[in-house]
């Protein structure tokens, strides 16, 4: 029983992160501004003192690695919904 709550509770994790990452660098949401021009990133250049930084974050180049990173997470959750009495399987067994 503990076993399938920990498969579905990944599940779930994974295609939370996957849609947060999908998402996120192209949609602007409210009081969080742009992916580029955010208080943490605004916040982290002052410190560093690297305007680098901010060209590269808001870059499309690093925003598709990003949603890359999104939807590898979404291909890792169904992949898990495909094999999920294997993995049960496994978890118990170990």
């Amino acid at each position: 029983m503990v076993a399938r709550l920990v498969v579905i509770l990944f599940i779930f994790v994974c295609l939370m992160i996957g849609f947060v990452l999908v998402l996120f660098p192209w949609v602007s949401f409210g009081g969080l501004g742009d992916w580029g021009d955010n208080y943490l990133l605004r916040l982290l250049v002052e410190q560093t003192g690297y305007e680098s930084i901010r060209t590269v974050v808001a870059s499309t180049w690093f925003r598709g690695a990003v949603t890359g990173l999104g939807v590898f997470n979404i291909v890792l959750a169904f992949w898990e919904v495909a094999h999920f009495d294997d993995n049960v399987a496994a978890l118990e067994k170990g």
